[in-house]
């Protein structure tokens, strides 16, 4: 019975991942393979069941950790081979601007943390460790220990990153300059014989291993991306990534992300969403506002400096960059700079204004 109902869960979310790809691939929209499996995960995630009513159709749905890494490791070899000299000379001479430009989008999420926490459209000090644009993991794991609700917390971080997505790829989807499939332009069936296929087989293998051991938030993805653009570019090693690769692999990360929507999630948060999709969406239009001032400074279209200020995730912006026709290398420098800055400095910066607020005022309880 019960692996009637795993394979009944995964049959289903298959059927509705592809009539979604297959819609947003009619519209236009870039990254229909990770779009329409993140929207189908969360649709068949809070499905009820006949047996239960009060149960949601998840048994067995799970991506297991090894399937996310090894999603990631494809998407930053795939960002890898855009990389070339040009661009990390460009990215080396204007180090100043990416640092400014990141130590911004921090310091943006702690003022507008504070500024939520103080007037309490959220309990305790959730909006602080909600706002910081990435590492979700830790954050949600240290949230509760400043008086946030973890689960909310939780809630704030995976809607910032769905609406990210959503809203870049549409933002992508109706540009001026006609989009185009690069993301699905992969190598043909026949390259899993060559040797650049098997020497991208041991480079993920190593990414996988290296991100995992190094503990960093989308580890994975970034030792694919940075180690892999250094051997493609000096010649020693081929980057193959055959199509139907590409396409299993964003269909992973949309899952990935799609399916942690639960039903106990989507409870707890549903008292505080209107002041959470505020929360979000000022932080999206500040770091929109950057993203033009960007655009100003570098001289490059306003969809690349849009796609590199938005507030994560990385591995989803890595994909629409790659399927838009942007800049990908400069989206993800900017993307890499972030997340390493959330990394160092996040967790600090939001312990020490979630300290003071505590000190002041007793975190709020809210009240169903």
């Amino acid at each position: 019975m019960m692996l009637r109902s795993h394979l009944g869960s995964w049959a289903t979310l298959l059927v509705c991942s592809g009539l979604l790809v297959a819609l947003l691939e009619l519209a236009g929209l870039p990254a229909g393979f990770l779009l329409g499996p993140l929207l189908a995960g969360i649709l068949v995630r809070n499905l009820p069941t006949k047996m239960d009513a009060s149960e949601a159709l998840k048994p067995g749905l799970h991506i297991p950790v090894l399937g996310v890494n090894l999603a990631q490791a494809v998407v930053g070899l795939l960002i890898a081979r855009t990389i070339t000299p040009e661009i990390i000379h460009t990215v080396l001479s204007r180090w100043p601007l990416f640092l400014g430009f990141t130590l911004s989008t921090l310091l943006f999420s702690g003022l507008l943390g504070w500024w939520f926490t103080r007037l309490r459209l959220v309990p305790g000090t959730t909006a602080i460790w909600g706002l910081l644009p990435g590492g979700a993991g830790a954050v949600v794991l240290m949230a509760g220990e400043y008086g946030a609700d973890a689960r909310i917390v939780a809630f704030m971080q995976y809607l910032r990153v769905l609406v990210v997505t959503v809203l870049a790829a549409l933002i992508a989807g109706g540009s001026a300059i006609p989009s185009s499939p690069v993301s699905l332009s992969g190598d043909g069936l026949a390259s899993i014989a060559t040797p650049g296929f098997a020497q991208t087989a041991v480079m993920i293998a190593v990414a996988i291993t290296a991100g995992r051991l190094s503990r960093i938030a989308n580890g994975t993805m970034l030792v694919a991306m940075l180690v892999g653009a250094l051997l493609h570019d000096t010649g020693w090693m081929q980057i193959t990534l055959p199509a139907w690769l590409l396409a299993a692999s964003f269909t992973a990360l949309g899952w990935s992300i799609g399916l942690r929507f639960t039903p106990e999630v989507l409870s707890s948060a549903r008292r505080v969403l209107p002041a959470t999709v505020l929360c979000i969406v000022v932080l999206i239009a500040a770091c929109g506002l950057l993203g033009w001032l960007l655009a100003r400074l570098l001289g490059t279209d306003a969809l690349t400096a849009y796609l590199a200020s938005s507030p994560g995730g990385a591995d989803s912006v890595a994909v629409i960059a790659a399927s838009s026709p942007v800049n990908a290398p400069l989206v993800m420098a900017f993307q890499t700079a972030r997340l390493f800055a959330v990394i160092a400095i996040g967790p600090a910066m939001s312990r020490f204004i979630a300290a003071r607020l505590v000190s002041q005022t007793p975190p709020s309880t809210p009240t169903d």
